[in-house]
């Protein structure tokens, strides 16, 4: 990612369609396992500008919530965010010892890895998590459905929900739900990312960033399919999205 990028992600993190309506997913699937967990020790692996890291505090206290980012850029902006449990490393090598943490979250981090360092980041999210601890990721899906925003943002691979639950079951991780997710958009995107901005254009741009003025009054509508998405993952998974998304548990260990 550039510069612009990361200016960009702090700018729309808070507000933008896209980011508020997932909040509401990822709310939808963690809040009824963690309800009975009471206060956690929560790290988000590639942390970005660090919303996420505020949005944790429904779960924890904002000293048991830690970030760990491969940018330094990216750690200014979580600075400003007032976030200073902050580690500039990669999370494939985990700078932490084991059994630390009862949640690992990771969104849209693992596609940006090579292959073999994604299921090395996968293992290093088991090996860091307290027995039972869980851990929440979330990657775009389909390889088929690249396009010039992965370029411009240097994503290596997009998953199928198999591909990424296998990795998890490899670590040794028990399954506890797996969907897709942007699921009622998902013909717009595929029919935009096809058709307007495939992937091996010459000037890639990241397609998160600011809209005109002239559209801004459609970003609240915008997070409507996703909203009814929320809703219906507290009893079904989807079966097909832009995003796949993996939870998955740290099994006790046996006595």
């Amino acid at each position: 990612m550039q510069p612009q990028d990361y200016a960009y992600l702090y700018e729309l993190e808070e507000n933008f369609w896209w980011f508020r309506g997932m909040r509401e997913i990822t709310s939808a699937l963690l809040d009824p396992m963690l309800a009975r967990r009471g206060e956690l020790r929560v790290l988000d692996a590639g942390c970005g500008t660090g919303w996420m890291l505020s949005w944790m505090q429904r779960y924890a206290q904002s000293k048991d919530i830690f970030g760990i980012d491969f940018s330094q850029i990216a750690l200014s902006f979580c600075q400003s965010r007032n976030q200073d449990q902050l580690t500039q490393g990669s999370i494939a090598d985990l700078p932490f010892a084991d059994a630390t943490f009862d949640l690992v979250t990771s969104f849209d981090v693992l596609q940006h890895l090579k292959k073999g360092d994604d299921e090395r980041a996968v293992a290093e999210f088991h090996r860091v998590l307290r027995p039972e601890g869980i851990a929440f990721v979330r990657v775009a899906a389909y390889n088929w459905l690249r396009s010039a925003h992965d370029d411009a943002i240097s994503v290596e691979r997009r998953y199928t929900l198999s591909e990424l639950t296998g990795d998890f079951r490899r670590a040794g991780f028990g399954i506890r739900r797996a969907s897709y997710a942007n699921t009622l958009l998902f013909p717009l995107a595929a029919i935009k990312r096809l058709v307007f901005t495939p992937a091996g254009r010459a000037h890639a741009e990241s397609e998160v960033k600011p809209w005109p003025k002239t559209l801004k009054w459609m970003n609240g509508m915008m997070t409507v399919p996703l909203q009814i998405e929320a809703q219906a993952l507290t009893n079904i998974d989807l079966p097909f999205g832009v995003s796949a998304i993996c939870i998955a548990e740290k099994r006790a260990v046996e006595s």
